[in-house]
């Protein structure tokens, strides 16, 4: 990871320069600090990827700083002690707090960068794991042959050269997702990560410290602008996101700095910005929801994923693709769809796009048997999602007359309690199934009263 931003902290000065002149040299970008002060301080002004952490300095320890960072919501990034005359007992309080590895001094110039490549290799292995467990995993491309598909992926690829906000719009369910990650993919920002905020998803009284970070009573909580620093964020449903928050945001896409909550300095930010909206933002900007300024900074490069229903040619390779999914992913049986099956679903509207094949292959599969998915079996489970539909009709009844933020609070309650349900009161279940992060699912469920023990009866 050659764009790694890495602090060193040591009060030797000769130390401190070469093991920045070297580092540098191997392509990272180096920050210093020569006390526990400063090096404060730098971790305020910039998040570090990774921190080199001497233990002995004139006004406070190593050891002590890990355990301040440890006990204010954990490490940020993997912390590589460093010391000449350290005890056995002070090596394991640093591996204990989570420090990665310990150097010993003389410092082996080799060893010093093996580890720091490991380091960073770790953390994003384990970044990229937890975004496994918390999320569906992301389909790699836009799959399918048809002209339409083709001109997207091509699209998407050209798109990915130039290091611009993107705004993707299409149906729900269409792809954008995908779209947004596969452009991600083949950028320069390839091997930064990729952070996914699903805007709607947000409590608006807490969507600012969420994405830029807080500060409070000397502690820094990074936000999500920070974590995707050297790769994309993500937005997903950007339509939603209230007139506070577009303005911290647009202050990002003009000058690349922004100022977390609680702090008047601004902090620069190293990021790509991919919005994506199912809502048509012109009208919003017309109709005074959405910032003027913030559309045409979002919209430099705009791309529109097709409804599943104007290439539908690419149903057949799309039902193989999730049925091959499912039995890798989830070990269910491998079934084939007939070719009468495939040409009823080839003819069928798809009203709810890509995400209702998906669905619809996952329930024929875990409801049938045989080899061979017939057109009977198609038939009877399109007409399962009418009934579905009834049997969820609670979420209809919304009063239309409310105001939007009561009508979408009343929603999220009957919506989130059925899912709730479903997932027999489990919270890590239900933040697979609704793609939310669980601590972000923990906040909105306090927030709309939902006792999670009460759903578990």
């Amino acid at each position: 990871m050659p764009s790694a931003h890495i602090l060193v902290v040591d009060d030797e000065p000769d130390i401190r320069n070469l093991v920045r002149e070297i580092l540098e040299d191997e392509g990272y970008s180096v920050s210093v600090a020569e006390t526990g002060a400063a090096a404060r301080q730098a971790r305020r002004e910039r998040r570090p990827d990774l921190i080199l952490l001497d233990i002995w300095m004139d006004d406070v320890d190593g050891v002590t700083l890990l355990r301040e960072w440890a006990e204010a919501g954990g490490l940020a990034s993997p912390v590589i002690m460093m010391s000449g005359h350290a005890t056995v007992e002070t090596a394991v309080e640093a591996t204990r707090l989570g420090a990665y590895d310990f150097i010993e001094k003389p410092i082996s110039l080799a060893k010093l960068l093996l580890t720091v490549q490991h380091a960073l290799q770790a953390d994003q292995l384990a970044r990229e794991n937890l975004d496994l467990k918390q999320q569906e995993p992301v389909v790699p491309e836009p799959a399918g042959r048809s002209q339409l598909i083709q001109s997207l992926r091509q699209q998407a690829e050209r798109i990915a050269q130039f290091d611009t906000s993107v705004l993707i719009s299409g149906e729900s369910g269409a792809g954008k997702k995908t779209v947004a990650h596969y452009i991600h993919c083949h950028s320069l920002r390839r091997n930064g990560p990729f952070i996914e905020v699903s805007v709607g998803l947000l409590l608006a009284e807490s969507s600012a410290v969420d994405l830029f970070g807080q500060e409070e009573s000397g502690q820094v909580h990074y936000g999500r602008i920070e974590q995707a620093n050297g790769g994309t964020l993500y937005l997903d449903d950007i339509a939603d996101m209230d007139e506070q928050t577009q303005a911290r945001l647009l202050s990002v896409l003009k000058g690349g700095r922004f100022t977390r909550v609680g702090s008047n300095e601004s902090v620069p930010a190293d990021v790509r910005v991919i919005a994506a909206t199912h809502r048509d933002l012109e009208q919003e900007v017309t109709a005074d929801r959405f910032d003027a300024d913030l559309y045409y900074h979002l919209n430099v490069v705009p791309i529109s994923v097709p409804r599943l229903v104007e290439h539908c040619e690419d149903v057949p390779e799309l039902l193989t693709y999730y049925v091959d999914y499912f039995a890798t992913r989830e070990n269910l049986p491998y079934r084939q769809f007939s070719m009468a099956a495939q040409n009823r679903l080839r003819n069928y509207s798809w009203p709810g796009n890509i995400r209702e094949l998906k669905n619809l292959v996952q329930r024929l599969l875990i409801l049938g048997a045989g080899e061979q998915i017939d057109l009977d079996e198609v038939e009877a489970s399109l007409q399962q999602v009418p009934a579905l539909q009834e049997q969820v009709g609670t979420l209809s009844g919304v009063p239309l007359g409310l105001p939007l933020r009561e009508a979408r609070e009343q929603f999220e309650r009957i919506y989130l309690e059925l899912q709730l349900k479903e997932s027999k009161g489990s919270v890590g279940q239900l933040s697979k199934k609704v793609g939310m992060e669980r601590t972000h699912l923990y906040r909105k469920l306090k927030a709309l009263g939902i006792d999670v023990k009460k759903a578990a009866d």
